[in-house]
C-alpha cells in the first residue's frame, strides 16, 4: 500500500529545490540478521527512504541529481535461487513505478554514478547513518572514515527533510489515525487482562497480539511494568500481584509505517489505593495542563513547563515540594520527579526523524538546555500546523535519583525529604495520548483511551 504518485513526485521535488544544488543520495536499508544471515529481522526500510519513495523493499539506493532533474533508484531484481525460496516478487521498476520513478538501475551502477559527480566537485548531500551496513556504503562510496561520516552529512539536506516531513497532510494524519486507534485497543486489552499472578510478559504479548492482528506490528519494544519509575523499562520477568501498579508504553505501527504511541498507568488490583489516586490525579492534571497550553505559534517548552508547574503545584499540596511554583520550575526542582520531557514528534518514525538529530528536529538548530531534565526535552521550538507529537508527562519516584538528589543538596529549599522517603517505592506514573496541530487550534488524534480514575476503574471492576 502506497499514497498516489503524485505524492511522492512532489515530495521529491520540492526535496530537490530546498537543498537547490548537488546530487542527493537516499541509502534503503537492508535486511539486519538477527544470528545469522539467513534469520532475519523483520525489515523495517528507512523512513526517509519511504517518505520520498514509498517502496518497502531491503537493498535500494537512490540519487536525485538536482540540476539534470534525474532520479535514480538502484537495486536488483530477485535470482531464481531467490525466488525459490521467496517466491516471485515485482521487478524493482515495477515498484519504483508506483512512486513516479522512471529510472531504474543494478545496485553495482551506484557507485560510478557518484564518483562521477564527486570528479566533477559536486556536492553529495547525505544524510546520517544509524545501521552499521550503511556506515560501510558510505565510506566505500565517498570515502568517508565512519568516525567523520555525521559530522560531514549534509545540513542543508537534513534541514529540507525535517521541513518537509515534520508537517503532516492530510493524507499521513489519516494514517497515524488508524495507528493511533490500534494503540487504543492495545491499551484497553492490557486494562481488561491483567489479573494477580500473571507475568509482565503475559501483558505485552496481548498488546502485540492486536498490533499483529491489525495487519501492522508494534512500533518500538513494549514497556509492561510494575516499576514504571524505569523510564524505558523493557523487562518482563515480573509477576504483578494486587495492589501493584502497572505502566504500559505501547503502540502499534501500521501497514504504511505510521505510528502510535500511547501510554496508561492502571492498577492491577481492581480500584486504585489511597496514595495511587493522589499521584495519579497530579499526574492526570499535568497531562491536562500541557494540553492546554498547546497553541500555533507556542513553543512546545511552554507546553513541557505548563505540566512541570503542574506537577510542582500538585505535589506541594501533597507535602513532598515547597517553595515557589515558578522558582522551583526555573530551578529544574520538579526534575527530581519529572526527569524527562513532555512529548516528541511522531510519524513515520515514533520518535520522528530522530536519526536526523534532535537539534534539528525539535530545536531548528538551536541549542538545547544543559538542565538536568529540560535537557531530555525532544521538541521545543514553535508549533506548527501539521505538527504531530506526544503528551506524555510524568511523575517518577525513582529511589537512585532520590539518594543522588539528596546527597548533593541540589535545590534542597524545594524539597520536604521527610515526606519525600515516605514515597521511595511508589513508583511511576505517566498518561500519553497523541495530538495534531491545526489551522487555528489542536485535535487528539485517534478514539479516546480510558483515563480517569473512574474509567479505569470501570474497566478493571468489569472484568
Amino acid at each position: 500500500m502506497t499514497f498516489p504518485i503524485k505524492t511522492y513526485t512532489n515530495r521529491r521535488k520540492e526535496l530537490a529545490r530546498k537543498v537547490g544544488s548537488g546530487i542527493i543520495l537516499l541509502l534503503g536499508n537492508e535486511e539486519s540478521p538477527m544470528n545469522y544471515t539467513d534469520n532475519t529481522f523483520p525489515f523495517r526500510q528507512d523512513s526517509t527512504f519511504l517518505y520520498y519513495f514509498g517502496i518497502d523493499f531491503p537493498g535500494l539506493a537512490a540519487v536525485i541529481d538536482i540540476e539534470a532533474q534525474q532520479e535514480i533508484v538502484f537495486g536488483d531484481d530477485y535470482t531464481i535461487d531467490d525466488i525459490v525460496w521467496r517466491g516471485p516478487q515485482p521487478t524493482i521498476a515495477d515498484r519504483l513505478s508506483k512512486a513516479g520513478v522512471k529510472q531504474t538501475l543494478p545496485l553495482a551502477k551506484l557507485a560510478g554514478v557518484v564518483d562521477a559527480a564527486m570528479k566533477k566537485n559536486r556536492k553529495v548531500h547525505f544524510l546520517p547513518p544509524y545501521r552499521p551496513e550503511n556506515r560501510i556504503k558510505l565510506m566505500q562510496l565517498l570515502g568517508l572514515p565512519v568516525a567523520e561520516q555525521e559530522a560531514n552529512a549534509s545540513v542543508d539536506l537534513i534541514r529540507a527533510v525535517v521541513s518537509q516531513r515534520e508537517i503532516k497532510t492530510e493524507e499521513e494524519i489519516g494514517q497515524l489515525e488508524h495507528a493511533v486507534n490500534i494503540s487504543v485497543d492495545m491499551h484497553i486489552e492490557a486494562m481488561r487482562i491483567a489479573r494477580p499472578g500473571m507475568q509482565e510478559a503475559e501483558v505485552a504479548a496481548r498488546c502485540h497480539e492486536v498490533a499483529l492482528a491489525a495487519g501492522g506490528d508494534i512500533g518500538f519494544p513494549i514497556i509492561a511494568t510494575i516499576n514504571g519509575q524505569t523510564l524505558h523499562n523493557h523487562y518482563h520477568g515480573n509477576t504483578i500481584k494486587e495492589g501493584d501498579l502497572l505502566l504500559l508504553d505501547a503502540g502499534a505501527e501500521n501497514t504504511m509505517h505510521y505510528n502510535g504511541d500511547l501510554s496508561s498507568t492502571f492498577p492491577v488490583s481492581t480500584t486504585f489505593s489511597a496514595e495511587q489516586k493522589d499521584i495519579y490525579l497530579a499526574s492526570l492534571l499535568a497531562y491536562e495542563a500541557a494540553i492546554a497550553a498547546i497553541a500555533p505559534g507556542t513553543p512546545f517548552r511552554d507546553v513541557h513547563l505548563a505540566a512541570c508547574r503542574s506537577i510542582v503545584d500538585s505535589l506541594k499540596q501533597m507535602g513532598l515540594m515547597k517553595g515557589d511554583v515558578d522558582e522551583a520550575v526555573e530551578a529544574g526542582a520538579h526534575a527530581l520527579f519529572f526527569p524527562c520531557g513532555t512529548g516528541h514528534m511522531m510519524g513515520l518514525d515514533v520518535h520522528d526523524m530522530e536519526d536526523l538529530g534532535e537539534v534539528w528536529v525539535g530545536y531548528d538548530g538551536q541549542p538545547k538546555s544543559t538542565q538536568f531534565g529540560l535537557k531530555s526535552l525532544r521538541l521545543a521550538k514553535p508549533l506548527q500546523a501539521g505538527h504531530v507529537f506526544t503528551i506524555e508527562p510524568g511523575i517518577y519516584f525513582i529511589p537512585e535519583l532520590m539518594d543522588w538528589w539528596q546527597a548533593s543538596g541540589n535545590c534542597k529549599e524545594y524539597i520536604n525529604w521527610d515526606i519525600v522517603g515516605k514515597f521511595r517505592h511508589a513508583g511511576g506514573y505517566r498518561n500519553e495520548e497523541n495530538f495534531v496541530v491545526t489551522e487555528d487550534g489542536f485535535r487528539r488524534l485517534g478514539k479516546a483511551k480510558p483515563k480517569t480514575i473512574e474509567e479505569i476503574e470501570m474497566l478493571r471492576y468489569q472484568y
